[in-house]
């Protein structure tokens, strides 16, 4: 209990950092295909049926509450950058439904015989600025003693009810826009192996400590059909998640996604994460690829994000005014990567 923070590597104590510890797409499938069937209170707006973000509840004509949670193990060593990043991943649940955050409660879970105290203090610490930055409380939490670090949060928001932006109601013809760029699971596992430049740890804290503060102002946009976050199942895996819950197909331009340009250089490199491998192996059966595609960009595909950006589904004439919003917060790699098509459900690569 006595070693220095700086002596500790928080990752050595991980088997998968971040959204990369998510259970496979397919695993998960197996394992909910027994929950059994319950009557769905009328107030329940969004419950599991679609796979999205968080769950919404209806309070009255004018309210509904908005509840989601979300923990890792670290991605990053430094502590404090931990706590950030674990924070600002569980608030983007929020952000993704359209709705306006109102305070969280932290979950905790510590190997309190080699962490020292100090350590778990910067944590909770990185984890509080993040709430402050987005303008909310710490509230209360639970703590635990486990073999792994885990760090998240239970956040709870509000959002009109005629406003929750669902990932299940995008229409044909919609256009896509990506909010941010993609790479953070190939920059953590750089990271992991000691190879990841400072340059490329700065990009990475720079995307997974922005919080998602333009889905709280894209719901009060008429063209904004559907919504989500782009995290541990990657873009592929949260884009088939739009199109199973709409019943439609998706075409992506993959020379229009955004990339954080050292991720695809180690891309290039046979650089991933294991959970890549398992998302595709979860899904690629529903992804067409064109002939040819090289390897590396398959996996940026379906890297895994932590703290991901907005995939946002719009009517094309919507598009100058999301995009506006992502600028208006410092987003300038938002792009329009794509479109929603009537053949599906499955995602086009071209």
């Amino acid at each position: 209990m006595n070693a220095p923070t700086e002596l500790v590597r928080l990752t050595q104590f991980s088997h998968g950092g971040g959204c990369g510890c998510k259970i496979a797409p397919a695993v998960l499938t197996e394992i909910l295909a027994q929950a059994p069937a319950r009557a769905v209170p009328q107030a329940l707006l969004v419950g599991i049926e679609s796979s999205d973000d968080a769950a919404v509840y209806k309070l009255n004509d004018s309210q509904a509450i908005v509840a989601t949670t979300d923990f890792f193990t670290p991605i990053v060593d430094d502590p404090y950058d931990f706590g950030r990043i674990a924070a600002t991943n569980a608030i983007s649940d929020i952000y993704a439904m359209g709705a306006q955050p109102l305070f969280a409660l932290a979950v905790v879970g510590m190997p309190l015989e080699k962490l020292p105290v100090d350590a778990i203090q910067r944590i909770l610490a990185g984890g509080e600025a993040v709430c402050a930055a987005a303008g909310i409380p710490i509230a209360g939490g639970h703590s635990i003693d486990v073999l792994e670090p885990i760090y998240g949060l239970v956040a709870l928001g509000l959002v009109h009810p005629d406003r929750v932006k669902r990932n299940d109601r995008a229409q044909p013809g919609d256009a896509l826009v990506l909010g941010k760029p993609l790479g953070v699971g190939i920059l953590s596992a750089a990271l992991k192996k000691g190879e990841l430049s400072p340059a490329g740890y700065a990009e990475m804290l720079q995307w997974t400590t922005k919080l998602n503060t333009p889905g709280a102002r894209l719901a009060d946009l008429d063209g904004v059909h559907a919504l989500t976050d782009v995290t541990g199942f990657g873009l592929a895996g949260h884009l088939l998640e739009i199109c199973r819950g709409s019943k439609l197909g998706a075409t992506v331009r993959f020379g229009d996604v955004p990339l954080i340009p050292e991720a695809q250089a180690w891309a290039e490199r046979g650089v991933a994460t294991g959970a890549s491998g398992r998302n595709w192996a979860g899904y690629g059966k529903e992804v067409a690829l064109p002939a040819g595609f090289p390897e590396w960009k398959r996996k940026l595909l379906t890297d895994p994000q932590t703290s991901g950006g907005l995939l946002v589904a719009c009517a094309p004439g919507a598009v100058d005014a999301v995009l506006a919003e992502f600028r208006r917060d410092g987003f300038d790699a938002a792009r329009r990567i794509g479109e929603m098509t009537a053949d599906g459900p499955r995602v086009t690569v071209v």
